[in-house]
């Protein structure tokens, strides 16, 4: 009988679904929704450009797959190198928003309690300010921008205010700097496999005076990049 019982045991074992254990304080709720709003969802929701991560229940069958991705650089698609050059838009996930996720989908990926979960209007926020990453590829030529070829050198004084890969080739890689008459090296940025169906612009955090007889170098052959001037109110 008791062998009976035992086999009944673990054949119910068998069947019935496995839960992950959880061993982080990391949850949906609290802290991977934040962060999944304002650098994700933009494009991942319904109606976006990629599959829905708007909510747990989306999320939790992709974890793995997530962890990998942002891990690898891959996602969000930022397409350049961190560390190069200062943004204000840069979407790439922050060496403490890393740890989180992976601690999250390494830890059992649990949702947490509903009070943790921000407040619909702070969640349509956050996706409204990471909106800028979910426009279409093609962005209109400004008044005042500059296309840059090859080594191009500056014939006037520019006020840099940020760069757009107007034609680059998928999966190009290249360190675009400028070089100051005075000697000085300023990077601009650093392009890194960049996939023209993610193109965006890349907009410095402080804008960058640049004197005539300054060159823009690195630039692949054949691509162009457009020095954009800062906006006109």
């Amino acid at each position: 009988m008791k062998l009976l019982f035992g086999l009944l045991i673990i054949s119910l074992a068998a069947i019935l679904p496995a839960h992950d254990i959880i061993t982080t304080p990391v949850t949906w709720n609290r802290e991977i929704s934040r962060i999944f709003y304002s650098r994700c969802v933009s494009c991942h929701r319904e109606g976006g450009t990629a599959f829905s991560l708007m909510e747990y229940r989306e999320t939790f069958p992709w974890r793995t797959a997530i962890k990998e991705e942002i891990l690898e650089r891959r996602m969000p698609p930022w397409g350049a190198v961190k560390g190069f050059g200062d943004f204000r838009n840069d979407q790439a996930l922050t060496p403490e928003q890393l740890e989180l996720v992976t601690s999250w989908s390494q830890g059992g990926s649990p949702e947490g309690e509903a009070k943790d979960l921000a407040a619909k209007d702070k969640l349509d926020e956050m996706i409204k300010e990471s909106a800028w990453y979910a426009a279409p590829a093609h962005v209109d030529h400004q008044p005042g921008e500059i296309l840059a070829k090859g080594d191009f050198k500056l014939t006037k004084a520019f006020v840099l205010d940020g760069l757009f890969p107007r034609n680059v080739p998928d999966d190009s890689s290249a360190q675009i700097i400028a070089e100051l008459p005075d000697g000085r090296v300023e990077p601009l940025l650093w392009l890194d496999q960049y996939k023209q169906q993610f193109a965006h612009v890349f907009l410095l955090r402080t804008p960058l005076d640049l004197p005539a007889g300054t060159v823009i170098s690195g630039i692949p052959d054949g691509a162009s990049i457009a020095l954009l001037p800062p906006a006109k109110e």
